[in-house]
């Protein structure tokens, strides 16, 4: 690995109204590294990449790149700099082709002609570099996530980067989709480009970074070698206090109070190419995990659920009796509420407030003929925003200024707000940090604690062992094993997953 300074952002600020959103930050790259961003939502992260890569101007401070003095004032200059980012969700064209998007804005021509020969060229050199084997001439739409972000990447090696930005690149990858993004890191870390990586998920940042800095509250906390912090040391650093396993919701492995009373059981209940017919029994207060690996079938049973997709074999009961759910109103009549594991997606409506946002579902279950009125609305948004703490300055705040773990707490709001017996969480705490991932845990075992059956899925194995009291285990769309008790451990989860061990 090389000791040159590639990047260098000393006392860097940046203020918006009533804001200090960085305050004297330095951060540090080099070439030949990979180096992780890290901080909780509204540390800074985002405001010093976009600082960096020339959206905003710093208000104190100053940016050395490559040797030479820099002040980006647009993503261009950046650009022309041989700084690029990829973001979490790829801003590309799908309906132009993977020649054109990796050219798009540069294709090569003259006389108001492209020179299609020449583009299809550019776009093979920048996806061989990536030892990527892909049609060039196919719509970016007909790919795969995965295959869109290595195309993403393509157009940002395209101009000649020595600084690649990685913003959350993994959070919509398989685990292989993911070892395949880290092997092209690898490469491109071997071939003397430094690397910023911005990710949520720890377990990826020992995985593959060298070096990583922590900001907290839009102040910078330290920079340290990847090997010198334990998980535990460097969750603290992010909180800034020391973290210890128990701060984290208790075992629900450990919960002795005894669970009896079915809320929800299948029979024989599947749906052809979806998942395979099963049996199943969630009792009221305990929180039930479906684990697997991704296209287990875990999603696909929680949509089958609700109602969300239709079954064509066995029968579904709640609180004792036969119910027919063919959509998701018949759920929420039910008594089931839905967290989709698609936030942005399947969730949130982002030019909505809070108070729209949060009270859809209620308004939803009572009908057309029964408003809510506007007061009933406010004091039921005073109620959740302070009983599940959500950061906002008001009810009337649009959903989409809200950090990604406030967001989700108004999306379980919404949902608590029709007073479900029955809550699926399909990847609640995907994509937020890990102060917010801690107060989503804590709010789970409260459901627990009053009665609530809670259906929990996280591609976390820890995550599932740390909030379930029983676990059940998919594999090629199958249920294939239960683990509860002394058995609910990680190891004992994975060997399930992957099919070493039955149960």
């Amino acid at each position: 690995m090389s000791n040159h300074e590639l990047l260098e952002l000393r006392g860097i600020g940046k203020r918006f109204p009533g804001v200090v959103a960085l305050a004297g930050v330095d951060f540090t790259v080099r070439a030949g590294e990979i180096h992780a961003l890290l901080g909780e939502n509204g540390a800074g992260k985002s405001t010093l990449i976009k600082v960096l890569t020339g959206v905003y101007s710093a208000d104190e401070g100053k940016i050395r790149f490559d040797g030479k003095n820099i002040a980006p004032r647009a993503p261009k200059d950046a650009e022309l700099l041989g700084i690029s980012t990829v973001y979490q969700e790829v801003n590309l064209v799908p309906s132009l082709s993977v020649a054109e998007n990796i050219t798009l804005g540069r294709q090569p021509g003259a006389l108001g002609f492209l020179n299609w020969r020449a583009i299809r060229r550019r776009a093979k050199a920048a996806l061989a570099r990536l030892e990527v084997d892909v049609d060039v001439d196919v719509e970016l739409g007909s790919l795969s996530v995965a295959m869109q972000q290595m195309v993403a990447i393509a157009r940002a090696l395209d101009t000649q980067a020595k600084l690649l930005v990685l913003d959350e690149p993994t959070a919509s990858l398989d685990e292989k989709e993911v070892a395949e993004l880290f092997k092209v890191m690898r490469k491109l870390r071997g071939e003397g480009l430094g690397l910023v990586f911005v990710t949520h998920f720890l377990d990826q940042v020992y995985a593959v970074t060298d070096r990583l800095t922590v900001l907290r509250n839009g102040q910078l906390v330290g920079e340290y070698s990847t090997a010198e912090l334990t998980r535990l040391q460097l969750v603290g650093k992010m909180l800034g206090r020391e973290v210890h396993e128990t701060d984290f919701a208790a075992s629900a492995a450990a919960f002795t109070k005894q669970a009896t009373t079915s809320v929800l059981g299948v029979k024989n209940f599947g749906r052809r190419g979806a998942v395979a017919p099963m049996d199943l029994s969630i009792a009221a207060g305990e929180v039930v995990g479906l684990g697997g690996l991704l296209g287990s079938g875990r999603t696909e049973t929680a949509r089958l659920l609700f109602g969300i997709d239709q079954a064509d074999s066995g029968e579904l009961r709640v609180k004792g009796a036969s119910a027919k759910i063919r959509t998701p109103r018949d759920a929420v009549a039910q008594g089931l509420a839905f967290c989709s594991e698609d936030r942005k997606a399947e969730g949130i409506l982002p030019n909505l407030s809070v108070r729209e946002n949060l009270i859809l579902a209620l308004q939803g279950k009572r009908g057309a003929l029964r408003p809510l009125g506007r007061t009933e609305q406010e004091q039921l948004c005073e109620h959740y925003i302070r009983a599940l703490r959500i950061k906002t300055a008001d009810a009337e705040v649009p959903i989409k200024n809200l950090s990604g773990g406030n967001q989700q707490k108004v999306l379980l709001a919404r949902w608590l707000a029709t007073q479900p017996a029955i809550i699926i969480l399909d990847e609640p705490t995907r994509g937020i940090d890990i102060g917010a991932k801690q107060e989503i845990e804590q709010l789970i075992a409260k459901l627990r604690d009053d009665g609530l059956a809670v259906v929990f899925i996280s591609s976390e194995i820890e995550e599932v062992v740390r909030n379930c009291s029983r676990v059940l285990v998919l594999r090629e769309r199958k249920l294939t094993g239960e683990v509860t008790g002394a058995e609910l451990n990680t190891e004992r989860l994975m060997q399930l997953m992957a099919g070493t061990h039955e149960a």
